[in-house]
């Protein structure tokens, strides 16, 4: 099937774009499909796909025109992504669908968000995280306790020694079911100063990534809760793509701030 596309990245962490406004291009988006379009081998290679659709053509509810009907790297649904809402918000003002002169708001699985523009920073109001219990998580030998910090996506934030002491990420750390029984995001973190950490990451159903957006908020959550910080606070939370800032604001909202990149696109003939 014929189709277009586009990639971008957030910090690098990077998604493939495939525009299909009504739905009739890519249907149910099979995720053996989705799969096989962010292979790095044998796709076009991506941690995740962002199908850039109308709210009314997915049946799901939004206040805003454009749905932002986001699919890991294994074809698994997931609720929320920090960083490919900015590379979304991105498109839909590079292509006219978008004013970036005014704040707007683009519908998910975890609900409305509103984007706002401001030179190169796009900014995304997260909303409002849950900041849970403690679990333990454990990779390369070693275990730590971990928050369990709700935005949008689970995950566990653990603060380590050394980032390296998480070890290659290539498997899946391991981490406690019952409490992530549909599977976590697990932060390994960093104090690098005053109000500014540095990750690394282990998405589910992607691997490591570059970068993770609503993970980035939950270190920062994690961060002002063991700081014990008034709000209204910002972290500047480094991640082995970029910087993004994170502030948690009086209203108890969080939101996040970083670029977004469009590099490429074309029109695909798929035949695999």
């Amino acid at each position: 099937m014929a189709f277009a596309w586009l990639k971008g990245h957030g910090t690098e962490n990077d998604f493939v774009l495939l525009p299909d406004h009504d739905g009739t291009v890519h249907g149910d988006l099979d995720p053996s499909f989705v799969e096989a379009l962010c292979h790095r081998r044998r796709g076009i290679g991506a941690d995740g796909v962002l199908r850039v659709i109308r709210s009314s053509s997915i049946g799901l509810p939004s206040v805003g025109e454009w749905f932002m009907d986001y699919r890991n790297a294994d074809g698994s649904v997931s609720e929320m992504c920090g960083n490919g809402i900015r590379v979304f918000a991105l498109h839909l003002v590079q292509e006219g669908l978008a004013d970036p002169s005014a704040p707007f708001v683009v519908g998910t699985r975890d609900g409305d968000k509103v984007i706002s523009f401001s030179g190169d920073a796009i900014s995304v109001d997260m909303g409002v995280p849950e900041v849970l219990g403690v679990s333990k998580v454990s990779a390369d030998g070693n275990t730590w306790e971990a928050q369990d910090v709700r935005t949008g996506n689970p995950h566990a934030v653990a603060f380590v020694d050394r980032l390296g002491d998480a070890g290659t990420l290539l498997t899946q750390p391991e981490y406690d079911r019952s409490v992530y029984p549909e599977g976590v995001n697990i932060e390994f973190v960093v104090r690098e100063g005053d109000r500014h950490v540095a990750m690394r990451v282990h998405e589910r159903g992607s691997g490591e990534t570059r970068s993770c957006g609503t993970g980035a908020c939950a270190v920062a959550v994690a961060t002002a809760v063991a700081d014990q910080a008034v709000r209204p606070t910002t972290y500047r939370v480094d991640v082995p793509g970029g910087t993004v800032h994170v502030s948690w604001n009086a209203d108890d909202h969080i939101v996040l701030t970083g670029p977004a990149e469009i590099v490429a696109r074309g029109t695909m003939d798929w035949t695999a």
